[in-house]
């Protein structure tokens, strides 16, 4: 059954790595960093500690969130707009503390939902971390503990294209192209944050990138469900 499209909020996350290179980690934190590549480069004699540590940004525990962008759908039909925010910024915890009192304000009973693609995987679960480690209290919306499948309010659109299909993955991009669903040409990509964030600083190159992500997000979702797309020009940005 199609969920109220308003009751939806679609967003997805950026992430980096706690600091800008390998060097400049702590030696405690390397000594971490190195129990946890191990695993990572195991029979891949190419790679080292020091070569994979860009990909300490999908960790939770080595990485930081740097933007947060969210959307909703409102209106019907050809009509139907979509409205989108993004929180972002150097101090994570200042960042988390804004989107959470969103969160709050919004998501006010138990009928509204979250989704991303892969939000289950990655989203979602690395939003509550930061959020411990910051000291920021989870929304309940955000919150699984001691809920039941069936309570949690969190929608994924790659867990639906896999009908059960836990064998693949399967990239937003990749997706929206099997569909047809037009995606702007970025000029960065996910791999591309960290350089875009460490070496340019520049966030609002990557809150752009971060926002359309999320129309594609819910324009796969209105796919799925069989309604029409978004017009470009009924694309609001806050």
């Amino acid at each position: 059954m199609l969920t109220a499209l308003n009751n939806i909020l679609f967003l997805d996350i950026e992430t980096v790595s706690q600091y800008p290179a390998y060097e400049e980690v702590p030696e405690e934190w390397k000594e971490l960093w190195g129990l946890k590549a191990a695993h990572l480069i195991r029979n891949k004699e190419e790679e080292t500690v020091e070569s994979i540590y860009n990909r300490a940004a999908i960790y939770a525990e080595f990485g930081k969130i740097i933007c947060i962008s969210c959307g909703f759908i409102y209106g019907n039909g050809e009509s139907r707009k979509f409205v989108l925010k993004s929180f972002y910024g150097h101090d994570e915890k200042e960042l988390l503390q804004q989107f959470t009192e969103m969160l709050r304000r919004w998501a006010t009973d138990n009928h509204k939902y979250l989704c991303a693609h892969n939000g289950k995987e990655f989203d979602f679960p690395y939003l509550c971390r930061r959020l411990i480690i910051n000291s920021v209290p989870i929304p309940p919306v955000l919150h699984i503990s001691g809920k039941k499948p069936w309570e949690i309010a969190h929608l994924d659109t790659m867990e639906m294209w896999k009908f059960g299909d836990y064998k693949s993955f399967t990239s937003l991009n990749l997706l929206a192209h099997t569909l047809g669903i037009p995606t702007p040409k970025d000029d960065i990509d996910g791999k591309m944050v960290g350089e875009v964030y460490w070496k340019q600083n520049n966030l609002e190159r990557i809150a752009a990138y971060c926002q359309k992500d999320v129309v594609t997000v819910a324009q796969v979702y209105l796919r799925f469900n069989g309604e029409g797309l978004i017009k470009p020009e009924l694309i609001e940005i806050k």
